[in-house]
């Protein structure tokens, strides 16, 4: 169960400061550490202390974003929704770029044709955003690439068990997003959506996974079972031909349509880390140098189905692009690290 907000304020926030602290003073133990520990790893995959050096920059940031946000509440501005937004455009920008050094990471995006027309599109027009949903940092890259390249101001819907990280929490909790309790179930989520999507104006962008989780092969088989039970079988035979994706749970998007029906709608593939879901798989798995290529449509607002069951059908049409667009990407393949007296 998730503490009282105020609990949280009191006791969570200023640990993460207190622990920041602590591995700033003991950071050369941890490095030692968990080089030993990767030593168990070939060359190319002893990322112990690139960990290490990740997580103090994340804590770093977490850090100064609470500190912040307590000055911005001192100062009275805790209303003010363009310095949250600037502060979450600083910390996504700040974390890409740790990343970038740390992971060797490279993201690729292959949008629309700049054309006028798309150019006034991106500055005139709220958007709903429906993504792939896949891998622990998606999320995060998909919501700085709207704030840093679009200029948008995302909403989501998100878990409440996501407030217990308190930056998170904090700073998210003063925008326009919610956060559903696991044992409110879709209803409350579908709302929530339609709350979000119906207050947008053309800065705003509400970002959806119509998967509702990361891909596995069992959840893929679950959800084609799902479909079959409720006599679903053109979804079910549909979702049977995706290697790559879930079957999208269609009642968000279509909610977030009819509550904002001037939103463009954009769809989003990606893939490069598809099989890093746990820390666990991050700490066997991720490659020396680490790639993430993504793809972009935009859908016009009059180009949108009017009816239901033509949302379901072109929901599923645009799903079943973004999967043969991921199998159509190269596989990635390990690249040497560096010499072994130098691998970190």
């Amino acid at each position: 169960m998730l503490p009282p907000r105020i609990l949280r304020r009191l006791v969570l926030a200023p640990l993460v400061i207190v622990v920041t602290v602590f591995m700033l003073v003991t950071l050369p133990f941890w490095l030692v550490v968990t080089a030993a520990a990767s030593l168990r790893l070939p060359p190319p995959q002893r990322r112990g202390p690139r960990f290490v050096w990740f997580g103090m920059a994340w804590l770093t940031l977490e850090s100064a974003v609470l500190i912040a946000c307590l000055w911005l509440w001192v100062a009275g501005g805790a209303r003010r929704q363009e310095r949250h937004y600037d502060l979450i455009r600083w910390f996504l920008s700040k974390v890409y770029a740790a990343a970038v050094r740390i992971f060797r990471l490279t993201v690729t995006v292959e949008e629309p044709e700049a054309t006028a027309e798309e150019q006034a599109a991106r500055l005139t027009r709220p958007i709903v955003v429906l993504s792939r949903h896949a891998g622990p940092g998606d999320s995060f890259l998909l919501i700085y690439h709207l704030l840093a390249s679009y200029g948008r101001r995302p909403r989501i819907v998100m878990k409440a068990a996501l407030q217990y990280d308190p930056s998170l929490d904090v700073i998210i909790n003063r925008l326009p997003n919610a956060f559903v309790p696991r044992k409110h179930g879709q209803t409350r989520v579908i709302e929530e959506i339609q709350r979000l999507a119906a207050t947008m104006d053309d800065q705003d962008a509400l970002v959806i996974f119509p998967e509702g989780g990361n891909f596995t092969p069992r959840r893929r088989r679950l959800a084609i079972r799902r479909l079959e039970e409720k006599g679903l079988a053109e979804e079910a035979e549909r979702a049977r031909g995706m290697d790559h994706l879930l079957p999208p749970r269609p009642n968000g998007a279509i909610a977030a349509i009819e509550s904002c029906p001037s939103a463009d709608v954009i769809f989003v593939a990606h893939t490069g880390l598809d099989d890093l879901v746990t820390l666990g798989d991050v700490w066997r798995k991720l490659p020396y140098s680490a790639r993430i290529t993504a793809k972009w449509w935009r859908v016009p607002a009059d180009e949108v189905p009017r009816t239901r069951e033509e949302r379901i059908r072109w929901l599923y049409d645009h799903w079943e692009r973004i999967d043969s667009w991921i199998s159509a990407q190269p596989r990635p393949v390990e690249e040497p690290g560096p010499p072994a007296g130098l691998a970190g």
